[in-house]
């Protein structure tokens, strides 16, 4: 009964040192391939998180301190991500301002120019082409290649009376 209680429980094969040997080299080459799939991962990159979970504890202080040290890590580039972040803000926050400046007074300078053309304007001869500064607007194009306007040159037109 013991006798083939053995067999039963172990199987047909457990006393074959021959299978018995080859689950043992599966294991040790299972075990090694793990031991260098981790370090590959520590050299790939040493910041990763994923290689604690590879690990295989001791203990589980040992694992509470793992992920500690790891969530520290992790909480000091989260910190200096959140100063960047809050650079990044105060920079844009000051070009805002400048261009805000910027702006306003280009509408100040803009204000004036219109003011001075509109007094100068009534100065401006009626023959001439420039007292319709709406016509001049319309015949002005603007140059990219030298980033400035082409206004049509100022032609006086004389009538002559028969």
């Amino acid at each position: 009964l013991q006798m083939l209680e053995q067999q039963v429980v172990g199987g047909e094969q457990a006393k074959n040192k021959d299978l018995k040997e080859k689950h043992k080299r599966r294991k040790k080459y299972a075990d090694e391939r793990r031991m260098q799939l981790v370090a590959a991962l520590q050299q790939s990159n040493e910041d990763s998180s994923d290689w604690v979970l590879l690990n295989v504890y001791d203990s589980i202080q040992e694992e509470v301190r793992a992920k500690s040290s790891l969530l520290e890590k992790m909480q000091e580039k989260l910190r200096a991500a959140e100063t960047e972040i809050k650079d990044l803000q105060s920079e844009f926050e000051l070009e805002k301002i400048d261009y805000l400046g910027t702006i306003r007074r280009l509408e100040r300078d803009l204000m004036l120019f219109q003011q001075l053309l509109d007094q100068v304007q009534s100065l401006v001869r009626r023959d001439c082409n420039y007292s319709n500064l709406e016509k001049v607007r319309r015949e002005s194009v603007w140059d990219e290649e030298t980033g400035c306007w082409k206004i049509p040159e100022p032609i006086i037109q004389k009538t002559h009376l028969p």
